[in-house]
C-alpha cells in the first residue's frame, strides 16, 4: 500500500519541521527570518535579489582569491575574471535558488574528489620543494664534490711534478744565468789554443827549397807537397813537419861549416902570401867534407822524434771542443702534453662532464618547475568542473527520484512513527540485511554504502603516500651515504721533498774555472713541504629537518583526512539540496519509504538467490590449509568462522543452523525471525511469500 503526502496539522496545530535543519532555524532564529527563509516563490522579491545579490559577490571576491589570484596570468586578465565572477554571483544568487544550491554544494564538493585535485597541488609542491628539492642539492654537492676531487688530484700531480723536476729547470736556469762568463772562459780558452794551433799549422823551420832539396818522394815531388797531396792525418803531417825540420836544421849547419871553411881559407890566403907555401898551408881549410858528418844527426833525427804517437788525435779532439765553445751557449726546456680519450670516439675532460651533468640537473629542474606550474593552473581551472559537478547533482536530484535517494532522515523518522500510531506496517528499525543499503545521516561512522567508495578513494591517494615515502626515504638514505663518505673519506695529502747535491772542482787553472762554470751550476739543494687535504672537496649534505618532513608530509596527510571525510560530506548534499527543494525532498522520502516496504514485504524472495549462492559455498568442504589454520591458529578463527547467509554476520552460539540434511545454512537469530522461521535455501520458491516486489535492478544507489 503506498503512502500518501500528509497535512500535517489543522487550523491552530502548529506545523512539525520536516528536517533537522528547518527545525534547528526555527528554533535558533527569530519568526521575520524563519518567515523569510521558507518563504514561498514571488514572496518578499527585494529583499530576496538584494541579500542574494551581496552574499553572491562576496562568495565571487573568495572564490576569486582561493582560485584564480594564485594563477600566473597578467593582472588585467584577473580584473576581467573577478568582473565576470562578480557580476555571475551577484546575478545567480539575486535571482536564481538553483545558482544558490549549486554555490553552497561548492563545500561538500570540495571534501570530496574535487577538493582533493587541490590538496593533491599542494602536495605535490610541498613533496617538490621538500625531499625532491634537497635530494637535488645534495646531488649538486656530490657533483661538485667530484670535480673538486678532480682538481685537486691534478694540483697534486702538477706540484710533484715541479717538485721533481726542480733541480733540473734550477741547473738550466744557472747556466742560462752564467752565459756570459762561460763565454769569456771560452774565449781564453779559444785564445791559449790559437798559440798551439798556430804552431801545428806553422810552417817555419824549413823552407820548400830545403823540401826540394830533401828525399822526395815518389813521382818526383818533395815530400810536404806530397804530404798536401795526400790529405795525411795531423799525426803524420806534424811528424813530418818535424823531420822537414830536422833536416833543415843539419842542412842549416852543413852550410854554415862549409861557408866557415871557406871563410877560414880565404884568410889563411890572405895571411900567408907565400905561393906554393899558401896553399900546401892553408890546405887544411879545403876539408869541407868534414862538414858531412851533420848527416847522422839527421838519421838520428829521423828514428827519434819527439812527437807522441796520440798527439795528432789528442789535437784534433781539442781542435774541435774549441771551436765548439766558441758557438753561441743557449738552453731551452719544451714541455709536450698528450691527451689521450679514456673511451675510443671520446675526448672529454672532467670540467666538460662536470657542466654537463650541471647542465642536465638544471634542464630537468626547469622542466618540473614548468610542470608544477602547469599543473597549478590545471588544478586552478578545476573550480569549472567543481561547478559542472554541483549542477549536475542538483539536476539529478530533481530529475531522478531514485538518485543519491539512500538517507534515512528526519521526515521518514516522522513517516514511520505516524505509521506506528495507526497502527500501520513500519520499517523502523531496518533489518540487517536492509541496513547496508541505506545511510543513516546522523551515524558517526563510516556506513556500508558509503565504505566502498571510501576504500577507492583511499586506494586513489596511495600512490602519493607511496612517493612521499620513497622520496622521504631516498632522501634520508642519501643523506646517510653522503655522511658516511663525509667523515670517513678525509685524506691528508704530505709530500715532502729534499734535494742537495754538492760538486767540487779544485785548482785554479783555465779548465777547473771552465768546470767550475759548468758541472758547479749542479750545485743545487731544495726542500719542499706541501701539506694540504680534500676537507673542502668533501660533500656538505643537508639533512631535512621535522618541519621540513612535517609541511611534506601534512598536505598528503590532509588527503587521506579528506578520503575520510568525503562519506560526512557528501551527506551534506541532500540536507542543502532538501533546503532549497523542501517539496522535492518530501516526494523522495515518499517514494524511499515506499519503496523500502515494498522490499521489505518481497524480501525473502528477493534475497533467496543470494542466499542460495551463500549456502552451496557453506557447504562445499573446507581447503585442507584452511582446516589447519582452523586448528592450530586461534587468532584466525574469527576470520574463518561461517556467516550468515543474509547479513553476513560471524556465527555465534545464537546463530540458528537449518537442520535439513544437505543444506546446513547459517542464520544469525535476528535474520532467522526476519526469513519467518524458514529457509529459503532448502524451501521451495512457490512455498516462500508471492507478495509484490520490484527488481533489484532499480534500487536507489549512492551518488558519488
Amino acid at each position: 500500500m503506498a503512502i500518501r503526502p500528509h497535512q500535517n496539522g489543522a487550523k491552530g496545530q502548529r506545523k512539525l519541521p520536516h528536517t533537522t535543519v528547518q527545525g534547528f532555524l526555527n528554533w535558533g532564529l527569530p519568526r521575520s527570518c524563519n518567515q523569510f527563509l521558507w518563504r514561498q516563490p514571488g514572496e518578499f522579491p527585494v529583499s530576496a535579489f538584494l541579500l542574494g545579490a551581496g552574499t553572491g559577490g562576496l562568495l565571487a571576491i573568495g572564490l576569486f582569491q582561493l582560485l584564480v589570484n594564485p594563477m600566473n596570468i597578467y593582472e588585467d586578465q584577473k580584473m576581467v575574471t573577478l568582473y565576470s565572477l562578480v557580476g555571475l554571483g551577484v546575478v545567480g544568487w539575486g535571482t536564481s535558488p538553483h545558482i544558490r544550491c549549486a554555490s553552497l554544494l561548492l563545500i561538500p564538493k570540495m571534501l570530496g574528489k574535487e577538493g582533493r585535485l587541490f590538496v593533491l597541488g599542494y602536495a605535490l609542491a610541498a613533496i617538490y620543494e621538500g625531499p625532491v628539492a634537497n635530494l637535488r642539492h645534495n646531488l649538486n654537492e656530490v657533483i661538485a664534490s667530484l670535480g673538486c676531487t678532480v682538481e685537486l688530484q691534478i694540483n697534486n700531480t702538477r706540484t710533484a711534478w715541479r717538485v721533481s723536476t726542480a733541480p733540473l729547470r734550477a741547473v738550466f736556469k744557472d747556466l742560462l744565468s752564467s752565459k756570459e762568463s762561460l763565454k769569456a772562459e771560452t774565449h781564453n780558452i779559444t785564445n791559449s789554443f790559437e798559440e798551439l794551433d798556430a804552431q801545428v799549422n806553422s810552417e817555419s823551420g824549413f823552407s820548400p827549397k830545403d823540401a826540394e832539396g830533401s828525399e822526395t818522394a815518389p813521382g818526383g815531388e818533395a815530400p810536404f807537397a806530397s804530404a798536401f797531396r795526400h790529405h795525411l792525418s795531423t799525426q803524420k803531417m806534424y811528424e813530418l813537419k818535424t823531420k822537414l825540420r830536422c833536416s833543415y836544421v843539419v842542412n842549416k849547419a852543413m852550410f854554415s861549416c862549409r861557408r866557415w871553411f871557406d871563410q877560414k881559407h880565404g884568410a889563411c890566403m890572405q895571411r900567408i902570401w907565400v905561393p906554393l907555401l899558401n896553399h900546401l898551408l892553408c890546405l887544411p881549410m879545403k876539408f869541407k867534407f868534414f862538414c858531412s858528418i851533420a848527416k847522422v844527426m839527421e838519421v838520428w833525427c829521423r828514428g827519434r822524434i819527439p812527437v807522441e804517437g796520440n798527439f795528432g788525435q789528442t789535437y784534433d779532439s781539442l781542435n774541435q771542443s774549441i771551436h765548439g765553445l766558441e758557438g753561441e751557449f743557449s738552453a731551452t726546456i719544451n714541455l709536450k702534453e698528450e691527451k689521450r680519450a679514456g673511451v675510443l670516439g671520446l675526448n672529454t675532460s672532467w670540467r666538460h662532464v662536470s657542466s654537463e651533468v650541471r647542465d642536465y640537473v638544471r634542464r630537468q629542474e626547469a622542466q618540473l618547475e614548468w610542470t608544477l606550474g602547469l599543473l597549478h593552473v590545471l588544478l586552478s581551472c578545476t573550480f569549472l568542473l567543481v561547478l559542472h559537478a554541483c549542477f549536475s547533482y542538483m539536476d539529478s536530484y530533481n530529475g531522478d527520484i531514485r538518485f543519491d535517494n539512500i538517507y534515512i532522515s528526519t521526515y521518514f523518522c516522522q513517516i514511520d512513527e505516524r505509521r506506528k500510531k495507526l497502527g500501520k506496517q513500519t520499517l523502523l528499525p531496518l533489518r540487517k540485511a536492509e541496513k547496508k543499503t541505506v545511510i543513516f545521516p546522523w551515524d558517526p561512522t563510516i556506513q556500508a554504502a558509503e565504505m566502498r567508495n571510501v576504500l577507492r578513494e583511499l586506494m586513489e591517494t596511495l600512490p602519493v603516500l607511496l612517493l612521499l615515502l620513497v622520496l622521504c626515504g631516498l632522501d634520508w638514505a642519501l643523506y646517510s651515504i653522503f655522511d658516511t663518505i663525509r667523515h670517513h673519506s678525509f685524506v691528508q695529502y704530505s709530500f715532502r721533498s729534499s734535494h742537495k747535491l754538492e760538486v767540487k772542482v779544485g785548482g785554479d787553472s783555465m779548465l777547473a774555472r771552465l768546470l767550475r762554470n759548468t758541472i758547479g751550476a749542479l750545485n743545487t739543494s731544495s726542500e719542499m713541504v706541501v701539506d694540504s687535504n680534500n676537507m673542502p672537496c668533501l660533500p656538505q649534505p643537508v639533512p631535512l629537518s621535522t618541519r621540513a618532513y612535517l609541511k611534506a608530509a601534512l598536505p598528503s596527510g590532509l588527503l587521506v583526512c579528506l578520503c575520510l571525510l568525503q562519506a560526512f560530506g557528501y551527506r551534506l548534499r541532500r540536507v542543502i539540496a532538501a533546503f532549497y527543494f523542501p517539496k522535492r525532498e518530501k516526494k523522495r522520502v515518499l517514494f524511499l519509504y515506499n519503496d523500502l516496504l515494498r522490499k521489505r514485504a518481497a524480501f525473502t524472495q528477493l534475497r533467496r538467490a543470494t542466499i542460495l549462492r551463500r549456502a552451496r559455498q557453506q557447504r562445499a568442504p573446507r581447503r585442507h590449509l584452511v582446516d589447519i589454520l582452523h586448528r592450530c591458529c586461534p587468532l584466525l578463527r574469527p576470520l574463518l568462522r561461517r556467516r550468515c547467509v543474509v547479513c553476513q554476520a560471524p556465527e555465534t552460539p545464537e546463530s540458528y543452523v537449518c537442520p535439513t540434511p544437505n543444506c546446513e545454512a547459517v542464520y544469525c537469530r535476528s535474520c532467522w525471525n526476519d526469513m519467518r522461521q524458514r529457509c529459503p535455501a532448502c524451501t521451495p520458491r512457490e512455498e516462500l511469500s508471492s507478495s509484490a516486489y520490484s527488481d533489484s535492478n532499480d534500487d536507489a544507489t549512492y551518488a558519488e
